[in-house]
């Protein structure tokens, strides 16, 4: 057996990798990159088998926001031509669920643009998430910024599901990416969904001009929050941003990436998230032997692979999309 291997099963175990175990993940030859992946795969099937789970992403308020995020085509100081729009009524956010319960997807992700939510926001999200649960019985994961604590307690009422709020980057690295807040600010978000009962969702991303270093502190305090799911992003730098034509990964690295995520986190949903069409390439199959879970779909302001070549693509690794479809309640 591997080293990689023999790590894999340390993990089964119970035993918790060190930094230097996961730096050298990072750090591993292109030549053993069939047996890291081996080894995230060992692990990833003990707890999911060969089940992938479906999410998709409906951008209900783009642009106008005013954080800073060097990463973001919707921040403040972006000159990215998007679209930019007011916060959707029930009738869209309803009519993408629809679309969502057709492509079999397990998990329905209410995005909005901003700092952080307002009452009326809230409430719009709240009117829609009833209806969603009550005809479709979708899960839902809202990302809607920084919470105040009365806004969870809603969230959480109306059946909310999942909350997302990315860690994005780590603590070393996060005023290298934006001031406008602080990594304190986003981990605050994530314990504050945790105390209201809606399951923690938060991830990175990845190609920002972090070192490996870095990387692996991400997966490490990810760890220590106990994010139940963990999108994992691949920069497509947007013309218009700061990161305008940052392209430092290749499909190899980023395949190291969500190998690390599945080692230091080995029970939780590791999902390849924005930029995978870009970055990973023609490996995105290879991606699903570390990770259980991509989104289908566009993302926020850029365009994803056809949902037709990924429900392909999992058929032709021989994975299984996990989502149980009941009747739409007429």
């Amino acid at each position: 057996m591997s080293k990689w291997g023999d790590l894999a099963l340390r993990v089964i175990n119970g035993n918790e990798l060190s930094k230097e175990d996961a730096l050298s993940i990072l750090n591993s030859s292109d030549f053993e990159l069939l047996e890291v992946l081996q080894g995230a795969y060992v692990i990833r099937h003990h707890y999911y088998g060969n089940k992938v789970k479906l999410n998709m992403i409906i951008n209900t308020k783009s642009g106008l926001c005013p954080e800073n995020c060097g990463y973001c085509a919707q921040s403040s100081i972006s000159t990215a031509p998007i679209q930019k729009y007011r916060m959707m009524d029930k009738d869209q956010i309803l009519k993408g669920a629809e679309q969502a319960y057709q492509l079999n997807v397990g998990t329905y992700c209410i995005v909005a643009s901003g700092r952080g939510p307002s009452h009326h926001e809230v409430d719009q999200v709240v009117s829609a998430v009833k209806e969603i649960k009550d005809k479709y019985n979708l899960k839902v994961c809202a990302c809607l910024g920084i919470l105040k604590p009365e806004q969870a307690v809603k969230l959480k009422e109306a059946g909310v599901d999942r909350y997302n709020h990315n860690l994005n980057t780590s603590e070393n690295h996060h005023e290298s990416i934006t001031t406008s807040h602080s990594y304190q600010d986003r981990v605050n978000t994530v314990q504050l969904v945790k105390e209201s009962g809606i399951s923690p969702c938060s991830g990175v991303i990845v190609g920002m001009k972090e070192t490996t270093e870095d990387v692996v502190d991400m997966a490490f305090s990810l760890r220590v929050l106990d994010a139940d799911s963990i999108p994992v992003n691949f920069l497509h730098a947007v013309d218009g941003t700061p990161l305008e034509g940052t392209h430092e990964l290749n499909p190899r690295y980023c395949l190291k990436v969500l190998a690390l995520m599945r080692y230091v986190n080995p029970t939780k949903e590791i999902r390849i998230s924005g930029g995978r069409e870009v970055n990973l390439r023609s490996l995105q199959p290879l991606g699903l032997y570390a990770a259980n879970s991509i989104f289908v779909g566009d993302y926020l302001t850029t365009a994803g692979q056809e949902s037709i070549a990924d429900h392909q693509m999992l058929e032709d690794l021989g994975f299984e999309v996990d989502f149980v479809k009941e009747p739409v309640q007429l």
